[in-house]
């Protein structure tokens, strides 16, 4: 808070608030004489208490808290639009071994992937030039802040001096921050649902590159939002045709009539980091 002449307190904001903040109430419990009483659990202020958040009933709390974190952040940043990447952690990059492989198939195929991390990083940087033209308020680079093509987002940003976003999760593996996002905006989450809502809420442009569970996930998510319209109709890109036509017939989900014919058209398949902005390009009219 900034104090007046006259010694009252209004917030940042210029907002009236008389009643002291919670900050200094926290700091002022913490430096009270030591005591059986000041040291038990129940003594502790409730916003304060890891132990007491993270109990099973204030889950409701704390599904609003990383709701409320990550979106705090970005807007007070002033970021208005996103470019979502989802894509495999275990594509290399290229001239890296495959790290994941598990037999000489797996290394073959991920480490003749590498093309599309490649593309990633060259589509990544291709979103960060039209975000310096906005003040870095729009399309920005957001990916899931890990390894693979989501590092290779990252970094395409960071080679044309742009800030990313990485929204990392909690897993037993695969999923530390990679070097190349943006530190302000590197945010870690608990729950998968909350995570997929960050990634919606700003999007102006949804690619898909080859990937797993997870980025299959990601990626029916976002169709079924669109499909169902629940969200407006966004470019949803896919990279590789030949992968995504081999492991998901969607022609035949069609045939079979679980989706309408048009719902295919939902998805357009490109090879490259520059058909990929075409298509975005064209879409939102955009200026060279």
């Amino acid at each position: 808070m900034a104090k007046l002449k006259n010694g009252r307190l209004r917030r940042k904001d210029g907002v009236w608030d008389p009643l002291k903040d919670s900050s200094t109430d926290k700091k002022r419990a913490e430096g009270v004489p030591k005591t059986p009483q000041s040291a038990s659990p129940a003594y502790r202020l409730a916003y304060a208490d890891d132990d007491f958040l993270c109990r099973e009933e204030l889950r409701p709390i704390r599904l609003q808290l990383e709701l409320l974190k990550t979106e705090m952040a970005l807007t007070e940043s002033g970021i208005k639009s996103t470019v979502v990447m989802f894509g495999g952690a275990r594509i290399p990059a290229p001239g890296a071994s495959a790290w994941a492989a598990r037999n000489d198939t797996q290394r073959a195929h991920l480490e003749a992937a590498s093309v599309y991390y490649a593309e990633a990083r060259k589509f990544a940087r291709l979103c960060s030039e039209q975000a310096a033209k906005t003040a870095y308020q729009e399309y920005l680079v957001v990916t899931g802040g890990g390894p693979g093509v989501m590092e290779a987002g990252n970094r395409g940003a960071a080679d044309a001096g742009a800030p990313s976003i990485g929204l990392n999760i909690v897993l037993p593996h695969e999923q530390a921050p990679n070097p190349y996002v943006t530190p302000e905006f590197s945010f870690n989450f608990h729950y998968f649902a909350i995570r997929k809502m960050h990634f919606m809420l700003r999007a102006k442009a949804i690619t898909v590159f080859p990937g797993g569970f997870g980025t299959l996930d990601e990626m029916f998510e976002a169709l079924t939002l669109i499909q169902t319209g629940r969200m407006a109709p966004i470019p949803l890109i896919l990279f590789g045709a030949e992968f995504w036509h081999r492991i998901i017939n969607f022609e035949a989900l069609a045939d079979f009539g679980t989706i309408a014919p048009d719902d295919v058209n939902l998805l357009k398949f490109v090879e490259t980091a520059d058909e990929a902005w075409k298509i975005i390009s064209d879409f939102y009219e955009l200026t060279a």
